[in-house]
């Protein structure tokens, strides 16, 4: 029987990017949801078009708002609620200055997203994951969960917090059998850090000159994989780099 995956913030980049693993693997349905639901449907058509059999559905969500939260996990149709794994991918980062001048906005949105909206979404659907045999939560994380960098500040500890949450998780989850995995990518070329930067194109692809990232795909293949172990084998936490990073600071550039 296929399991069925929600995964947030699967308008793009890596949450896009597992969706269509996913689908290629042939054993699950597609929970996808994200801000930008015109994305979405398009995602879902793509998806259709190489993999006819695959069953998806999608919604808009705001993983910031508890209510929307709340009732839209609770409104799904009968046949998407029994949910076997969440994948919490939605998160993101907003500006690279040091912490006297950052801007509360910015700090407001990391938090938000990155802490406040993962909580709200586990919360939502662990009742759902607790009827599942086969339930498994994965997060991602960072590299900046392991360590801290300089004008990474509120990002850093929004990860940080992520990877506290990792390991709260599996503990409070235990006793429901429900596994928990960190996922911890280092540097991986999607809108990251475009949406840092705020649209600044240059500047966001100036982060990865000289060097070969991390792709979406690179990610997603390991969460597939992941999610192939048996029962009885839980992946805790992985951290993944590329080959010409060594921390969250230094690079091999070429």
């Amino acid at each position: 029987m296929k399991r069925t995956v929600l995964i947030t913030g699967a308008s793009s980049g890596i949450g896009e990017a597992c969706a269509r693993v996913l689908a290629g693997e042939g054993s699950y349905r597609l929970l996808l949801c994200a801000r930008r639901i015109e994305r979405l449907d398009n995602l879902k058509k793509a998806i259709l078009t190489a993999y006819p059999a695959t069953e998806v559905y999608t919604f808009e969500l705001d993983v910031r708002d508890r209510m929307q939260v709340e009732s839209t996990i609770e409104n799904l149709p009968d046949a998407w609620k029994n949910i076997d794994i969440l994948i919490n991918n939605a998160g993101l980062s907003q500006g690279l200055d040091p912490i006297q001048d950052g801007d509360p906005d910015d700090w407001d949105r990391m938090i938000d997203t990155n802490v406040k909206g993962l909580l709200y979404v586990t919360k939502a659907v662990t009742p759902l994951l607790k009827k599942s045999a086969h339930a498994h939560i994965i997060n991602l994380g960072s590299i900046a969960g392991k360590e801290v960098y300089p004008n990474g500040n509120v990002y850093c500890a929004t990860k940080h917090a992520v990877d506290a949450l990792n390991k709260a998780m599996r503990i409070d989850l235990l006793p429901f059998g429900i596994k928990v995995t960190a996922i911890n990518p280092g540097m991986v070329e999607t809108e990251f850090s475009e949406v840092r930067f705020k649209g600044d194109k240059e500047r966001a692809k100036a982060v990865y000159q000289g060097l070969t990232p991390l792709c979406g795909d690179d990610i997603a293949e390991v969460i597939a994989f992941v999610l192939s172990r048996p029962a009885h084998v839980n992946i805790n936490d992985l951290l993944i780099m590329p080959t010409a990073q060594a921390n969250g600071t230094i690079v091999n550039r070429k």
